[in-house]
């Protein structure tokens, strides 16, 4: 009888090429512009707070006068005081003996244990930043869009950003957990759906609910994640401790549709860009979703011969948009909220912390023993931290276009 693959193939040898290949996007298009330079990060965080002093108000002390009248009232400049507390984010890894030292050489795996986790990690916790700049802090990744009653499905409003594997609860605001720690076990993103299937017994969710990594949503004393662009460019909300009720300057400038969707034009895009500037400020770059990307695109198609790719500042590329004042760079990010345009100045904008992102070692190791009331075990395990907050000191520089149909 003649020997088959079936017969020998427990004398093949299986041949593993040396490098991972990546299935994930990493790319973190928004916090690699706000750190563009070095003007754009500040490290002199070492207090509680980071304190600055706004201009919001114009002296009132003026008037004409004819001869012999009484004089305006003297007045003064208004001011008022903007306090940033850092937030604190982690990330963990942890790893047993045994798979440290079986993955120690190249023939024994695809890539050591060790520093794939480690660099996995790293990239992992950039990629979150990314997704919370774009946030107002209250951690969520979605928002349940529809009621439900004894479900595992859970539709949302956006589902891109779900991970499978990643823990998370869903919180009915201001701050109520209504169920916990439940595993992402599927993602639907297709036409129609985009629904998150969670683990575990049946619950009942409403309409508003965010859902947020397990621990990470806001809380009675606040949010736990960086303030993003949903609150910083917004026409009303208490932010950095200064309420525009009684400082009318500290909004952004908004553009919304009740909901509605609309489609893009370039009128929108320049009213936006003027409104901004009527209250002396300027925009030096609008960020997008990969869909309004395309209906800016389809946009300039329809009124010009060709649509160029340009390649901005810091190496990166785009649309450009053409204002009287020169071209503001359109760019593209695929953690972007669906539907919306942020005319943001970077200028305007500061990265805030301690340092950059490192790994706990106050005893002098990134690596701790795992131990428990069982007893030690031979695994270990590292944090990663990064005390940090995101902030503006200039509100009204900022602008959103809302309710846009994506192409």
């Amino acid at each position: 009888m003649a020997a088959t693959l079936s017969t020998i193939t427990p004398l093949l040898k299986e041949v593993y090429e040396g490098r991972i290949r990546e299935q994930l996007n990493n790319e973190i298009t928004a916090l690699k512009r706000i750190e563009r330079s070095s003007a754009g990060v500040s490290n002199e965080t070492g207090g509680k707070y980071v304190t600055f002093p706004v201009h919001t108000r114009r002296n009132a002390g003026l008037g004409a006068r004819n001869e012999m009248e009484a004089l305006p009232a003297a007045g003064q400049q208004g001011h008022a005081s903007a306090r940033v507390g850092l937030k604190h984010q982690y990330g963990g890894i942890q790893l047993t003996g045994q798979a440290i030292a079986m993955s120690s050489s190249d023939p024994k795996a695809f890539a050591k244990a060790l520093d794939n986790e480690i660099e996995g990690l790293k990239n992992d916790f950039k990629k979150d930043l990314n997704r919370q700049i774009y946030g107002s802090g209250n951690g969520a990744i979605g928002t349940v869009r529809a009621n439900g009653t004894g479900v595992n499905i859970v539709p949302v409003a956006d589902a891109r950003l779900f991970q499978i594997g990643a823990i998370v609860d869903v919180v009915t605001l201001p701050s109520t957990v209504a169920v916990s720690a439940r595993t992402v076990t599927a993602v639907d993103l297709t036409a129609g759906a985009n629904t998150v299937t969670l683990s575990g017994a049946t619950f009942n969710v409403a309409t508003g609910q965010i859902i947020v990594r397990t621990g990470s949503g806001p809380s009675a004393s606040g949010n736990r994640e960086i303030t993003g662009l949903e609150a910083i460019i917004a026409n009303s909300g208490v932010l950095y401790n200064i309420d525009p009720a009684s400082e009318p300057e500290w909004t952004a400038e908004v553009s919304a549709n009740g909901g509605t969707g609309r489609a893009l034009s370039e009128g929108l895009m320049i009213q936006m860009a003027d409104r901004i500037r009527t209250r002396g400020g300027q925009t030096t770059v609008i960020f997008q979703s990969l869909g309004v990307r395309r209906s800016y695109f389809n946009l300039l198609s329809q009124t010009r011969s060709t649509v160029n790719q340009q390649e901005f500042k810091g190496g990166f590329t785009g649309l450009a948009f053409t204002t009287d004042n020169g071209e503001i760079p359109v760019v593209a990010d695929v953690d972007a909220p669906l539907g919306k345009q942020y005319f943001v100045n970077e200028d305007a904008l500061t990265f805030y912390r301690d340092q950059e992102a490192h790994w706990l070692d106050r005893d002098g190791s990134m690596w701790k023993q795992v131990r428990d009331s069982s007893g030690d075990y031979d695994a270990y395990y590292a944090r990663l931290v990064e005390y940090h907050e995101l902030g503006t000191d200039r509100r009204n520089t900022h602008g959103l276009i809302s309710d846009i149909i994506e192409s």
